[in-house]
């Protein structure tokens, strides 16, 4: 590994992926050699540090394939995956991350950093997923907040989703994620500034991912965009449009996530 690049190894353990599966509701039924479903792949190539090398939001430290850019606030604020070929349980993968971009940008409420890594997940040779992911960093809330975006009109379908802290906490133990927003109530309110425990990002993207497969048969491609964040004691509506765009409306009618599928 050098400091731009990093390769983990995974077995792709079905019991896993039957763990999530209950996580978000459904019936556990993955089998060895059966193919997941589009972005199982995030509660795998866990890369776990000792507690000594965890910043203090419960992360690794900064340094390496993500560089420290001086700016303490994370959040995964989008990403861009291409499926080539089905991703199967119980047959290891490598997952190959190269890091592409990293750069200062002012924003309206600030300085901010962004960080975009590629990932490529490989199984017997073949590439079967992949993935960009973007990051921002930005400095200690300041008490000016971004205006959030509307959420559009003329949604084809729709459907709510609730989480709780419960479902947050176990989709954190699943991706061995170990950011306190989404687990520590007083750390997210106190120090970061939210309004309450934050929905993953990513989870909403599942979510949406999974409104997309089934309206489309499957997956070729699939784009997010996070714009303003949930709260865990909020109820949302997935938003299935034309074209294969897609939404989270936040309850107040803010857009939360926008996304492309295709």
């Amino acid at each position: 590994m050098t400091d731009a690049t990093q390769t983990l190894h995974d077995p792709i353990d079905p019991a896993r992926a039957r763990a999530l599966q209950a996580t978000l509701g459904e019936t556990p039924t993955v089998q060895a050699g059966d193919a997941l479903p589009p972005f199982f792949h995030q509660i795998y190539f866990w890369d776990p540090q000792v507690p000594d090398d965890l910043g203090r939001d419960g992360h690794p430290k900064l340094g390496g394939v993500i560089p420290d850019m001086g700016l303490p606030r994370r959040m995964w604020a989008g990403g861009q995956l291409e499926f080539h070929a089905p991703f199967r349980a119980g047959q290891p993968a490598t997952r190959r991350t190269t890091r592409e971009k990293a750069q200062h940008k002012q924003g309206r409420s600030g300085p901010l950093a962004f960080v975009t890594l590629r990932h490529e997940i490989w199984q017997d040779d073949t590439c079967c997923i992949t993935e960009h992911q973007d990051l921002v960093y930005r400095e200690d809330e300041t008490g000016q907040k971004p205006q959030p975006p509307r959420a559009p009109d003329g949604a084809v379908k729709t459907r709510t989703v609730s989480f709780d802290s419960t479902l947050l906490f176990r989709y954190s133990a699943l991706t061995f994620n170990g950011h306190r927003i989404h687990y520590d109530d007083a750390y997210a309110r106190n120090v970061e500034g939210y309004d309450g425990l934050v929905v993953h990002g990513p989870l909403l993207a599942h979510h949406l991912m999974q409104m997309a497969a089934a309206e489309l048969g499957g997956l070729k491609r699939f784009s997010f965009r996070a714009t303003s964040p949930l709260m865990h004691f909020e109820t949302a509506e997935l938003c299935w449009g034309e074209d294969g765009k897609c939404w989270v409306r936040g309850p107040d009618g803010r857009q939360c996530m926008s996304a492309q599928a295709g």
